[in-house]
């Protein structure tokens, strides 16, 4: 099974790097010089940025928010032409700029109807 590894000099983590020039699997610390031969010669890796997906959150009262500014998009529910708008706050590097709305009338959550439907995020109540 891996197990963390540390640095001996500075005590920050070591990550699996391959040396070249030894032609073996070493744990080096990013931060100094130091690095050790790997006993173990599996590693493994569990990327779970790529599995999440864009989503609403919560929009609770957001219609009645002061500080969003309103488009006239018509709500497809309701039909209100008035919507706020606010951006995924996600920090993730894949991420591009998805806009919500909420409809101020019956507060429905949607992405822009102009998206291609196999681009949208999920909305919290489709």
């Amino acid at each position: 099974m891996a197990s963390l590894h540390f640095c001996s000099e500075c005590n920050n983590l070591l990550y699996p790097k391959a040396d070249q020039q030894r032609r073996i699997m070493v744990y080096a610390c990013r931060i100094c010089q130091y690095d050790e031969i790997g006993e173990n010669k599996c590693v493994y890796r569990n990327d779970l940025l790529t599995v999440t997906k864009e989503q609403v959150g919560v929009t609770t009262d957001l219609g009645a928010d002061p500080t969003l500014a309103h488009e006239a998009i018509p709500c497809p529910r309701c039909g209100n032409d008035d919507s706020v708008f606010y951006q995924d706050q996600s920090k993730r590097k894949e991420t591009r700029m998805i806009l919500f709305f909420v409809c101020t009338k019956c507060n429905h959550s949607f992405t822009d109807p102009t998206l291609p439907s196999d681009n949208r995020p999920d909305t919290e109540d489709g």
